[in-house]
């Protein structure tokens, strides 16, 4: 292939455009990305409909206050989320909460929060409370290299006692290391509650509310649960008071101020809190959690049984398997080859599998990703491994 050619092929441009046709298109992309099809189905029977749809509808009209309660009873349902939390819809995604959680947990700049650091996103979230409380790290990277391949061991010596509270990212999509189960703090340490960040691996897995202490949770949609400009924040209820929130904190990202309003003290995004509802309803039609669960360790089965399985062609950063993310399978091909790499994504796009490479903050990064939210079938993950292993066939020697 010439080389200027390659270069430009709109693959190793970060396209999600392929030449097949569209029903053939499968998107691996980390998000925002595709919903599931019976969900996307719903909605465009919903602007069929000879009404007004929630994009029109104002936020404090009858109509779209049954769609909020509907989304908020929903994600409950589905999520057995306990009586003594709320549910709120806030805005500024995953980074907003990087603030407002600090913002409404330590009423002082001096109060502790502990941030599990084991990835790109914890980093980042402890980096911006930096701003707002003593954010103290338990650093969950490599010793010798600073690589992030594991999750720490949290232990009472490691947590500070006075913590306002204990964040962790249970899945981190860049470095593909993911918490199946939510961790319980050491006996000593229970007292503190637990916040995670579970963006991308909400609705995937049940939580244990009380058994590992979560104290707030919050979910961008634009992973498993709907379209980007929304994020569900569930909140526990002691968490709660003004009293308790920093005299900064911004009304906006003030979880007291949100639950006293209704999530109506500004404008939601309220085409978005439709579609988190509609995405709930059809986890429960599909058997809920555990159907969901059940198909995520599957989807991740397939390809990483392909890695595995490759005599070295293509490798994973995760070798610890418990730790390893169902959500976004990083690989890369003959050790990060980038003939070999262009390649494989020059034909993976030819066949419609897109998004395994997309243009990040962080560059391009070492691996390719195949993120399998639930957008992605079983048969989707299917298709991209045997891919995967005919490619290998073909390529071997040249590796």
């Amino acid at each position: 292939m010439n080389t200027v050619t390659e270069q430009s092929h709109p693959a190793l441009l970060g396209s999600l455009s392929p030449t097949v046709p569209f029903e053939e298109v499968i998107n691996f992309s980390p998000g925002p990305t595709s919903l599931p099809k019976a969900v996307e189905d719903v909605i465009a029977a919903s602007f069929q409909q000879p009404k007004l749809t929630s994009l029109a509808l104002s936020h404090r009209s009858p109509e779209f206050l049954d769609i909020l309660n509907h989304a908020v009873q929903s994600i409950r349902e589905v999520m057995e989320i306990p009586d003594d939390y709320e549910v709120l819809f806030t805005l500024g995604g995953g980074h907003g909460q990087f603030a407002a959680v600090p913002l409404n947990l330590c009423h002082d700049a001096t109060d502790v929060g502990t941030y599990v650091v084991n990835g790109t996103w914890s980093r980042r979230g402890r980096d911006e409370a930096q701003k707002y409380c003593n954010a103290q790290t338990i650093d969950g990277s490599d010793p010798e290299t600073g690589a992030f391949i594991g999750f720490p061991e949290l232990t009472a010596e490691n947590i500070d006692p006075e913590s306002k509270f204990v964040y962790i990212c249970s899945n981190e999509t860049v470095n593909g290391i993911e918490l199946h189960r939510l961790p319980k703090l050491p006996e000593a340490r229970k007292h503190i509650p637990l916040v995670i960040d579970a963006s991308s691996d909400f609705s995937t897995k049940p939580i244990d509310w009380h058994g590992s202490n979560v104290g707030v949770l919050f979910v961008c949609a634009s992973k498993n649960i709907g379209h980007p400009g929304v994020t569900a924040t569930i909140v526990r209820k002691d968490l709660l008071g003004e009293a308790k929130a920093s005299p900064l904190c911004p009304g906006v990202l003030n979880y007291t101020i949100t639950r006293d309003a209704g999530n109506l003290w500004n404008t939601p995004a309220t085409f978005n809190i439709e579609v988190v509802g509609f995405v709930m309803d059809w986890i429960a039609e599909q058997g809920g959690v555990e159907e969901i669960e059940r198909r995520s360790i599957a989807k991740a089965s397939v390809l990483y049984n392909v890695i595995d399985g490759s005599g070295g062609f293509y490798g994973t950063p995760v070798s610890d398997t418990s730790l390893r993310s169902r959500m976004n399978v990083p690989f890369n091909v003959a050790g990060g080859d980038e003939d070999l790499t262009n390649r494989f994504l020059i034909e993976s796009w030819d066949k419609g599998m897109i998004g395994l490479r997309t243009l990040t903050p962080f560059g391009v990064g070492d691996y390719l990703r195949a993120s399998l939210y639930n957008g992605i079938t079983v048969e989707q993950a299917g298709k991209l491994a045997a891919f995967m292993q005919d490619f290998a066939g073909r390529n071997a020697q040249a590796a």
